[in-house]
């Protein structure tokens, strides 16, 4: 999935609707809809698998079988493990609120529990049952695996920032051996069907099993995403969409990895602000200007000469992770200080705290790899689903000539992180997609809420103006004026809040876009022990 505002310009492609919450005359079922769905199994519940939200013992979790291969709906069976936050007040209930915290491959069976620790509106969790779910191949749901050890070249999902031409073919190297490395590994036959196509499926194998006619969804990042492609696939099914911070599409393509690039450059002056509002602490510069130009003068420096290990590359991803969220800019500042000193001994004492951005702030993207006698990943499964969802949603180039041009385009429009996103990734070796990606239909009902902050340094804005012109008159935007990763209470701006809240309670869809200024007044209205609960989890989530 996760950007700063050339895409201002997008706020200006507002398109006024009908009246709020007015549904469209119903459209003909898709091809999709009018299959003869399997037979789905009422799930039976029951306690969730050890460290699955330990604290939240009112979460049960169910095992639902589902077709590995829709193409063949009787053949082989894997099982989708879902989860169950059900609504303290069932006489209020109105359905089920399906989730899922993006990726593509994060574990969403804590999310029920997560969102109401982080302060989901008690309105909203009396209205649904709230559902998680580990997507196909995560985690409790016939985990994929590449076979990732412990300590390898290839360190993490986003490609490593390409210098030159000569940094793309060495990366190409590495990621035609991992794309190998995953076939070879796939003894059960897995990767092949583990696909945002194939997991909107399983989320109406879900609707059947739980006897609902429709379903609500709530997708953060990727999850938006993968609630495009339901929306689409599936559009009769849907009751109340709310898609967040949204790659622009319903895949996670190389068009929206590019973006990182961008997201950054927009991002980056918050932080650059901040820093420069404390130069005398950290000396980072005295105006975000001058910030900046240390931000490349360090870069070089690292290349040159790296700390602890931590080279220019490292470096730049470091702040593309910690751009994620507020709460790491003095972290990544103390770094960044270290790091200009060549202290090893500190930069060595701030990674042992974990407390390197890197490390911490994209979930299921942090440092893994590959090497013979070291020990299993701990992120092999998340780096084995994303690549298998990545790869299998739509077709990458595969000459490595076109990455090499790509990448030096993007040093000159976006030199702080550009060429990392346009650098070469093992798709470009993935065996060719099964199927074409989930296109989106403008045929539908009315019924889709899209958040982006304009700052967002992953998703950046411009991903929700492309959804929002897409989806046509069955969306409304809302554009809010933040930085952070994550809008609907990942984030805590009021209008955001009570928008969506609104929405998901009332089924007050917006007549129109709407744009929600910036904000220091918190919306959730939490008392001191729930904000340090919230703390907690947005650590935790890395959010």
């Amino acid at each position: 999935m996760q950007h700063r505002r050339i895409a201002r310009s997008g706020l200006a492609l507002v398109v006024t609707a009908g009246l709020a919450g007015t549904l469209l005359a119903a459209a003909p079922a898709t091809a999709e809809e009018v299959k003869t769905a399997p037979a789905a199994t009422k799930p039976v519940w029951g306690k969730c698998p050890t460290g699955v939200a330990p604290g939240s013992p009112q979460l049960q979790c169910a095992k639902i079988p589902v077709p590995l291969d829709y193409a063949k709906p009787d053949g082989r069976k894997i099982e989708i493990m879902i989860s169950r936050l059900a609504s303290a007040k069932p006489a209020k209930r109105r359905g089920v609120l399906l989730l899922n915290p993006g990726g593509p491959g994060g574990s969403g069976l804590s999310q029920p529990a997560d969102l109401v620790a982080l302060g989901l509106p008690a309105t909203v969790s009396a209205a649904y049952d709230l559902i998680g779910m580990d997507p196909r191949g995560v985690g409790h749901s016939s985990p994929v695996s590449c076979g990732f050890l412990a300590d390898d070249m290839y360190q993490a999902n986003i490609p490593p920032y390409a210098k030159n031409s000569a940094d793309v073919a060495k990366q190409a190297k590495i990621v035609q051996r991992v794309a190998a490395q995953c076939a070879a590994n796939d003894k059960a036959g897995l990767l092949p069907h583990i696909s945002t196509a194939n997991t909107a499926r399983d989320m109406d194998q879900i609707r059947i099993a739980l006897g609902e006619q429709k379903i609500n969804f709530f997708g953060a990042s990727y999850g938006s995403a993968l609630g495009a492609a339901y929306a689409s696939m599936f559009r009769e099914r849907t009751d109340r969409i709310v898609l967040d911070s949204n790659p622009g599409t319903t895949s996670l393509d190389r068009a929206a990895v590019r973006r990182f690039g961008l997201g950054l450059e927009l991002r980056f002056p918050d932080f650059a602000k901040f820093a420069a509002e404390r130069h005398a602490a950290y000396g980072l510069g005295r105006t975000p200007a001058e910030v900046r130009r240390n931000f490349f003068a360090l870069a070089d420096q690292l290349d040159r000469k790296p700390v602890d290990g931590i080279d220019g590359k490292t470096f730049r991803f470091g702040m593309f992770a910690s751009a994620y969220k507020e709460s790491q800019f003095p972290v990544m500042a103390q770094m960044w200080q270290s790091l200009a000193g060549s202290d090893d001994a500190a930069v060595r004492r701030q990674r042992t705290d974990s407390r390197m951005p890197e490390v911490r702030a994209l979930p299921g993207l942090s440092a893994g790899s590959v090497a013979r006698g070291a020990a299993p990943s701990p992120h092999d499964n998340a780096f084995s689903a994303f690549l298998a969802v990545t790869c299998n949603d739509t077709a990458w180039p595969t000459d490595v000539a076109t990455y090499q041009r790509d990448v030096a385009e993007a040093r000159k429009r976006f030199p702080m992180f550009g060429a990392a996103g346009a650098n070469i990734a093992p798709c470009a070796y993935w065996p060719r997609p099964a199927e074409p990606p989930v296109q989106i239909t403008k045929d539908g009902p009315a019924n889709i809420l899209i958040l982006q902050n304009l700052r967002d340094p992953a998703t950046p804005h411009v991903g929700g103006v492309l959804l929002r012109k897409t989806f046509g008159d069955r969306a409304r935007l809302v554009s809010v004026d933040a930085g952070r990763h994550g809008v609907y209470v990942y984030d805590d701006n009021p209008c955001a809040l009570n928008l969506t809240t609104t929405y998901l309670v009332d089924g007050t869809l917006p007549g129109r876009d709407q744009f929600c200024s910036a904000s220091t007044q918190s919306g959730l209205k939490l008392d001191a022990a729930a904000q340090r609960n919230r703390a907690a989890v947005l650590d935790r989530l890395g959010r």
